[in-house]
């Protein structure tokens, strides 16, 4: 989701029952919304500097701290309304999904006519309900090493990934910290240093943790390794490589479903290897061992586009919860988006969502063709002007030519890189070519956080054109939408996708998995037939074999219609013989 677009969203939705996940990446960001939050709400407000001790794991405190208190009074509020029909509580439970239990009582008190019963299931329905969860994420690779006002390093603890991870355990929020984007072994370590990690005797976290994963090897291997630290994963968060939004790790062809499925057959097996060490980890370490047995919650995000979707993945796979991301950046109610963007993200269709190579991390990057970042980018290259001004530093790891880090999508690096690779004298289209490379870096740090200050009139120096990272299942959605109407879409009371032809969630990964393998096949096509052999063999097996277990699936999927099934049969027969294609 970028780092600005779920900055407040716990303001916005918390008080609904909605939980949302704020980026640590930008501490100031968060120092900014702070202060600006802090404002709104009278709440006392001292600044916290760069350069003041330990400032960026005190200012990401000091902003959870705030937002507890917000979300706090605002869910206070909402609890003294009276049940009418435009009150704060009756939007709560009118949100509520048909099925759920509470919403069941609610539709019992309105159609309940004796005033004292009445009365009674009101303050049985107040007492019932919860605000959502203030959880953080934290890109573990982002862990870029700060300096202190001499200009020395600061020791590692002082790291960007460390402190965002130290100023979340020392907040009073009671929620979740999601790790993604890899396995940081050092952070891992860090997260032992707090006891707010640690389960108590009824097994009982103050702070969980949640692994975003891509698999199911990934996720016995960060659980094991935790675990042995008496650490307990409360979540594995499952993501499609590349039908999500942001950073894109394509994998080698691995698909959700035969991941999933995976998860599903050894479940068990998992919790009771990660059991077993958890219990010897904690009594080594003196530390209180659950009285009952730990388990997991298993989620999965990425793509999910309809009511039908969401519940096959639950019933199936017995997924517990689902993500939904990008839909949201279409409503502004939830999240931080400038009107600007918001329009074009409306106006996009498939060819405007792309994946690509714009992120410093040089990872594969969701990106949206229509944004003014990436205009801008074309218009400085145009001019020859490539670079983005480097604001915040927090990609800033490259030190090729100078002795600080800097960033790879800097107009300083990308014009030092050019002028070495004109030195080397090669031929235009081989130059054009690696430039290209070069100058595709664009900021992403400060530019994904602009709809904030514009939104909110924060005056601010120096901001950026802003960029969004939408996953490709925004193009199937066609405007704005209130909370309202995406809350009655995702349970199936209405249906805000116009587009009939738009493939189910798998088919769509599968899609983009082969227009990815089609590029594998294009940049070895020359090489020698055994190379080409060992570096397309293990994307092409994990492609025919997730078309072989999604055929077999295919009649299982109840809840789309037997035209729907068939179709997706169909699709999957054109997607073998592409396949087939590239390879031949």
């Amino acid at each position: 989701m970028g780092t600005g677009f779920t900055i407040d969203s716990p303001v916005r939705v918390a008080r609904y029952g909605i939980s949302s996940v704020i980026s640590l990446v930008d501490d100031t960001l968060i120092e900014d919304v702070r202060r600006f939050y802090a404002l709104r709400y009278n709440e006392p407000y001292a600044p916290i500097n760069k350069g003041d001790e330990d400032w960026r794991a005190r200012r990401i405190t000091a902003y959870l701290d705030l937002l507890d208190r917000i979300v706090t009074r605002q869910f206070e509020d909402l609890k003294k309304t009276p049940f009418t029909p435009s009150s704060e509580i009756t939007k709560y439970f009118t949100l509520l999904p048909d099925s759920s239990p509470l919403k069941g009582k609610y539709l019992k008190m309105l159609a309940t006519s004796d005033a004292s019963q009445k009365l009674a299931l009101e303050e049985e329905l107040r007492g019932s309900i919860a605000t959502g969860r203030i959880d953080v994420n934290i890109m573990t690779k982002l862990d870029r090493i700060n300096y202190g006002k001499t200009g020395e390093p600061l020791p590692d603890e002082y790291s960007d990934a460390l402190a965002a991870l130290r100023g979340f355990a020392k907040s009073t929020v009671r929620s979740g910290i999601v790790l993604s984007a890899g396995f940081n072994r050092k952070l891992y370590s860090y997260i032992e240093e707090f006891d707010a990690f640690f389960p108590d005797k009824n097994g009982l976290f103050q702070k969980e943790i949640i692994l975003k994963v891509s698999d199911y090897r990934s996720a016995i291997t960060q659980g094991k390794f935790l675990a042995k630290k008496g650490l307990w994963v409360s979540e594995y968060r499952v993501e499609s490589g590349l039908n999500c939004g942001g950073h894109a790790f394509a994998g080698q062809g691995n698909l959700i479903g035969p991941i999933l499925e995976e998860f599903k057959q050894k479940r068990s097996e998992l919790i009771e290897q990660l059991s077993s060490t958890l219990k010897s980890s904690l009594e080594g370490r003196g530390r209180p061992v659950p009285t009952t047995p730990l388990s997991f919650r298993l989620t999965a995000q990425g793509g999910i586009g309809t009511v039908n979707e969401d519940a096959f993945l639950k019933r199936y796979y017995g997924v517990v919860s689902t993500g939904w991301g990008s839909p949201f950046l279409l409503v502004p109610e939830a999240v931080q988006m400038d009107r600007d963007t918001l329009n074009r993200l409306a106006a996009a269709g498939e060819q405007d969502i792309f994946l690509s190579d714009v992120s410093p991390l040089n990872v594969a990057f969701n990106n949206l063709r229509t944004s003014l970042s990436e205009i801008q980018k074309c218009l400085r290259i145009r001019k020859d002007e490539p670079g983005s001004p480097c604001l915040l530093g927090h990609l800033a790891n490259n030190t090729e030519f100078t002795k600080s880090p800097i960033c790879t999508a800097s107009r300083v690096y990308q014009k030092l890189k050019l002028e070495a690779l004109k030195a080397r004298g090669m031929p235009k289209e081989e130059y054009e070519r690696e430039a290209k490379k070069i100058t595709d870096k664009a900021c992403i740090c400060a530019e994904l956080g602009h709809g904030v200050y514009k939104n909110e009139n924060i005056v601010k120096s120096g901001t950026p054109a802003p960029a969004v990272c939408p996953g490709p299942n925004i193009a199937y959605f066609n405007r704005p939408l209130t909370l309202k109407e995406m809350i009655n879409h995702i349970y199936g009371r209405a249906n805000y996708m116009p587009f009939r032809d738009r493939p189910h969630m798998f088919i769509k990964e599968l899609h983009l998995n082969i227009d990815q393998f089609a590029r594998l096949c294009e940049e070895h096509r020359s090489a020698p037939p055994e190379k080409r052999e060992s570096a397309i063999t293990e994307f092409r097996d994990n492609l025919t074999n997730g078309i072989s277990y999604y055929r077999a699936l295919a009649p299982q999927i109840k809840e789309e219609s037997e035209e729907s099934r068939a179709r997706i049969l169909t699709q999957l027969d054109e997607c073998e013989h592409r396949v087939r294609q590239l390879i031949s």
